[in-house]
């Protein structure tokens, strides 16, 4: 089992940054693959960054060039360091891990809110 804890959420005007984090325990070890997602009223959860144990991440369209992923491995943390924020972008945002062979473990954290005002 994995336990994801966010933390780092709030409101910010558009243009603003913020970043948000996410503290992985319990079997770490299994964990290949972690990432953000994302779900804003009424729209479905959508994927926004991952990051891999290699080091590989990989962005969704709407974020390139504002976000970026960083991570941790001494601290089991990833981040989502958030620039330029745009409205679109409100949304509660989940961090997420893979664990496992063939990655068939998935883990979602409680999500936390992040709300960009115009």
């Amino acid at each position: 089992q994995v336990q994801l804890v966010e933390s780092g959420g709030g409101l910010v005007q558009a243009g603003g940054s913020l970043r948000l984090s996410c503290a992985a325990s319990g079997s770490i070890f299994s964990i290949n693959v972690m990432g953000w997602y994302r779900q804003a009223p009424g729209k479905e959860r959508e994927l926004v960054a991952t990051t891999t144990s290699g080091g590989i991440t990989t962005y969704a369209d709407s974020v390139k060039g504002r976000f970026t992923i960083p991570r941790d491995n001494t601290k089991n943390t990833i981040s989502l360091q958030m620039n330029s924020l745009k409205p679109e972008d409100t949304a509660i945002y989940y961090c997420n891990a893979l664990a496992g062979n063939t990655n068939r473990f998935r883990y979602w954290g409680q999500g936390t809110q992040v709300t960009v005002s115009s």
